[in-house]
């Protein structure tokens, strides 16, 4: 058997662990901040990170798959820009001392204004982050950038707030952790530039104690400067993540210190070795005492009874301004593993880590993980704790719909959510590190992970995008990448890049990718390291680079050439296959075009799946990107070949940007799940595949064509059951049993006549399911539910409510588009509406909006402190309205 072994665990995390108290002061510093689009009068230039090229041509439209062009040339001069002071800030994470940038001498010669603590800011807004400014709009109703779905994210913006930094932390190393600011951040304290970070999707630390003023005041300033053209996608804007201050002892754990792997697992005994780095910023050396306990967790996250395990205390010495690594292992007897649900739990363990100094705790840090063990086989795909588990999962984005790019909890845990009840158990981070929270959401949750760095290296796919830094920032970004989340438990994988450039330079790009994973071993030998490819074939040099060969649409699709899993897999015999990217299907919700081609997978052509005037395609679920497959031709490529270990389909939910094949829309096509959250009609073909013990029969397309009446109007079933029969108004119209390789049932020559279609589903020739569709009347009313009634009034918890346009018997209105007005009474208030509709150039503010095709979404939070009954009430001219009460506690 041929097999790769990888074994780790864990995460490192504190952000959603409230009740673990950490010796360092990690303190939010969300609220209170102003905020300023563009840079004062005259001193744009000064404050430029580096020299960027021209933008000669938009790359908007450009096909998704195309090949990346060459960097252009750029004359550049360190004199008047940012980069010397900038680059140190990643020193830390550069593993060859020669490498590492030196700061210079004096500080860049710019003060603006609004760096002063005495700068007048009435007239900026006020904020709390997380922050994405561009996501109010408005859209741009002509020009380019619906690549970046037609908001502008780009040009400079300025967010300033004074910081709390008592007397009593005089002397002790005071940190600005930011978990995510888009882009090219520089930042300012009491008018000293102290560093900053271009890549605008990567944790980093500064280190503020050089300019700190304990007791006194401490204007903090950020400056951030995302550039045009510089994404395939909405990148979002501004402080959109988390931002900490962190004060500690000179002597604490070091920024992503904790590193927990479990060599040995089994059902009996789980050997758990943790190494602790701390650092030693004081005058002099310190010696140390470290020690480590461990506790189980429950599944809310909360520490349970007393310790399982005692780690051997260690002594160890910290040279001034050095750091030292301490390392120590204990056994944990019947360990409660780690893995994906449904088939595994979930469970984590949390290390207790405490450092003293002469007796006196100086810090202490907790890192929950998990234990569990991982095996790569090249015939059979992923084992996790011995068991084989096929990867269902779906490429995701990283903007939240009508949120933007803001990062929320709730709504990425009701994302997931979503995912998980069509079946999904595992989900790829495209193409970049996600928030910290979403990876201990997966991690609590039970989903696997495959984390992914780049989109790009040096060879670019839109003129300002990440190429530009890659020489001087790859090092960095990955190793920051790494060390943030080696502990989840939930990632399985790493990614280097996604359909790089440099797939078609040889050996060339080989040399790249080879020291990409060769740093990913570095930092973690637990995993293996892959990249996502759509065009090296298994003769060339790069795959020949990564321990899993990670293929997109090379399975199926890429403009139909034959199915290269069966060449890679010859070639290396060694490696495990998975399809990164599958299908990259496309389809509007609820929006069916006639006549249905008898193919099983189509490109979107007019009047063919698509409908270029009104820019949707339609909803039968047969039609994909030129480069993709519907989901029914690439799971017979993955049955035909089933050393396959499964695949990410691209994508879960429809993201905003990139709406390939309509560049006037705001949104992608691709999604199994629409923006606002509503299944479409493909979710249920992936849930029949995904949960085949599920009792499903989804009948499509719904059944309300007065003009079609007499007209051949298709119906095809996705069930999970084996085969079917349908009938109109009762009268049979055959049944029908899937064939190999056959994943929906289908009746391709029904006449249209107004009623009702069912459906019986059979197993193993029993009955399995039934489903019918009514045609529906007149749209006569609104019905309103809340997926949550009661929310917590800390002004980030959501509700999200769901209004259904119908008729008086509470049919679906399927194809109702009448506007619906929203109003919220009591302690609430409404943050974003959407329908789903790719094309909606309307502000995602507005309280007013179109449904579409029936259906139309509110987001309600509770206003910060404010307890109490919220009312929601939606209406429309015509409609009976509906309400629908929220608590807020």
């Amino acid at each position: 058997m041929n097999t790769h072994r990888y074994r780790s665990a864990g995460l490192t995390l504190a952000a959603l662990l409230p009740l673990f108290a950490l010796a360092a002061e990690r303190q939010s510093i969300n609220d209170g901040w102003r905020f300023q689009r563009g840079d004062p009068q005259g001193y744009a230039a000064q404050l430029q990170y580096d020299v960027r090229p021209e933008i000669k041509q938009s790359a908007d439209g450009k096909v998704a798959d195309a090949r990346p062009d060459e960097a252009e040339k750029v004359q550049r001069s360190a004199e008047g820009l940012l980069k010397p002071w900038i680059l140190p800030s990643g020193n830390a994470l550069v593993a060859d001392p020669a490498r590492r940038a030196q700061r210079p001498a004096a500080d860049p010669a710019v003060s603006p204004p609004l760096l002063r603590a005495d700068f007048d800011e009435h007239d900026w807004r006020a904020v709390t982050l997380p922050h994405d400014w561009a996501i109010e709009g408005p859209f741009l109703a002509t020009g380019p950038y619906g690549g970046m779905g037609r908001l502008q994210t780009w040009g400079p913006a300025w967010y300033r707030k004074k910081l709390d930094i008592p007397a009593r932390d005089k002397g002790k190393s005071i940190f600005l952790d930011i978990d995510g600011a888009m882009s090219h951040a520089s930042v300012w304290l009491n008018g000293r530039l102290v560093g900053g970070w271009p890549y605008g999707y990567n944790s980093f630390r500064l280190d503020l104690t050089p300019y700190a003023t304990p007791g006194g005041v401490n204007q903090l300033a950020i400056r951030l400067d995302n550039p045009a053209e510089s994404a395939r996608w909405y990148p979002g804007a501004g402080l959109y993540r988390n931002v900490w201050l962190t004060v500690a002892d000179p002597v604490h754990v070091a920024h992503w210190g904790t590193v927990v792997r479990t060599p040995q697992v089994s059902r009996e005994a789980a050997q758990v070795e943790l190494a602790v780095t701390v650092d030693n910023d004081g005058k002099d050396a310190a010696a140390l005492d470290v020690s480590t306990q461990l506790y189980a967790l429950d599944d809310n996250g909360k520490r349970t009874g007393a310790a399982v395990a005692t780690l051997p205390a260690q002594r160890v010495s910290v040279n001034a301004r050095g750091s030292a690594t301490v390392n120590a292992s204990a056994r944990v007897a019947q360990p409660r593993l780690w893995g994906p649900l449904p088939q595994q739990r979930p469970n984590r363990y949390l290390a207790v880590t405490t450092v003293s100094r002469n007796g006196k705790v100086v810090d202490s840090q907790e890192t929950p993980f998990g234990i569990r063990s991982l095996r790569f086989d090249a015939n059979e795909g992923l084992f996790v704790n011995g068991e084989k588990i096929m990867i269902n999962g779906v490429n995701n984005h990283h903007d939240l719909g009508a949120l933007g790019a803001a990062f929320n909890v709730r709504a990425a845990e009701r994302q997931l959510q979503i995912l998980q009840e069509m079946g999904a158990n595992a989900v790829r981070m495209s193409h970049n590190p996600p928030s910290p929270e979403l990876l201990e959401l997966t991690d609590r949750m039970g989903i696997l992970v495959m984390d992914e760095v780049f989109d790009s290296w040096e060879r670019k796919k839109t003129p300002l995008d990440f190429h530009l830094i890659f020489p001087d920032w790859h090092e960095q970004d990955l190793r920051a990448m790494l060390r943030r989340d080696r502990n989840h438990p939930s990632i399985i994988m790493w990614s280097v890049g996604n359909e790089v450039g440099e797939q078609y330079t040889g050996d060339a790009g080989a040399a790249i990718g080879r020291k990409l994973v060769s740093i990913a071993h570095e930092e973690d030998p637990t995993r293996p390291a892959t990249g996502a490819m759509n065009y090296a074939k298994s003769d060339m040099p790069l795959p020949g680079t990564v321990d899993v060969i990670s293929l997109n649409y090379q399975g199926a699709g890429i403009r139909s050439l034959p199915g290269q899993f069966p060449n890679f897999h010859q070639k290396f015999p060694d490696k495990m296959i998975l399809s990164t990217e599958s299908a990259s299907a496309l389809s509007s919700r609820g929006e069916y075009q006639f006549p249905v081609p008898g193919v099983i997978s189509a490109p979107v052509r007019p009047g063919a799946g698509g409908d270029p005037k009104r820019q949707q395609v339609s909803a039968y679920e047969l039609f994909a990107a030129d480069f993709g497959s519907s989901a029914d031709r690439s799971w017979a490529a993955q049955d035909q070949n089933p050393y396959v270990a499964g695949e990410f389909v691209w994508t879960g939910f429809d993201y905003l940007g990139e709406p390939t094949p309509y560049y006037g829309a705001r949104s992608s096509y691709s999604g199994i799940v629409d923006l606002a959250g509503f299944p479409k009609d493909r979710y249920y073909l992936y849930q029949s595949r995904w949960r085949p013990d599920l009792p499903i029969a989804h009948l499509l397309p719904h059944w309300t064509w007065p003009e079609r009446v007499g007209e051949v109007t298709p119906v095809h079933l996705f069930t999970s059951g084996d085969e079917a029969e349908l009938f109109v108004n009762g009268k049979s119209q055959g049944r029908r049993k899937k064939a190999p390789y056959e994943y929906r049932l289908r009746w391709d020559y029904v006449v249209y006549e107004p009623g009702e279609i069912s459906v019986v589903a059979y197993k193993d020739g029993k009955e399995w399911a039934r489903s019918s569709v009514k045609t529906a009347q007149a749209a006569a009313m609104l019905e309103a539910k809340a997926d949550r009634s009661t929310i917590a009034a800390d002004g980030q918890d959501l509700s999200f409510i769901t209004v259904r346009v119908t008729d008086a018997g509470g049919t679906t209105a399927p194809r109702a588009d009448q506007r619906i007005r929203f109003t919220v009474e009591g302690p609430g208030e409404l943050v974003a509406t959407d329908n789903g509709d790719p094309t909606n150039l309307e502000s995602f503010q507005s309280p007013e909006r179109a449904a579409f095709n029936g259906l139309v979404l509110a987001i309600v939070r509770a206003r910060p402190g404010q307890r109490g009954a919220i009312t929601v009430r939606a209406s429309a001219e015509g409609l009976r309205g509906t309400e629908v009460q929220l608590r807020s506690k």
